[in-house]
């Protein structure tokens, strides 16, 4: 009795890495294919900081 309890902890961990490998797979995916767009988004928002903070010294 006490192998087969022993044999499904580990079928169950072996269930729970195969499901953070994949999750790990999807987020370096989504980085890869998205992450040039936001780097773009937050530079456009940079600059616009940027120039609204060198405007207020102007005035």
């Amino acid at each position: 009795m006490k192998k087969v309890l022993t044999r499904k902890k580990g079928q169950g961990m072996t269930e729970y890495i195969l499901i953070i490998a994949l999750v790990a797979i999807l987020v370096l995916g989504a980085v890869k294919i998205f992450g040039g767009k936001v780097k773009g988004g937050f530079d456009k928002a940079s600059e616009k900081i940027g120039d609204v903070t060198d405007n207020m010294g102007e005035e």
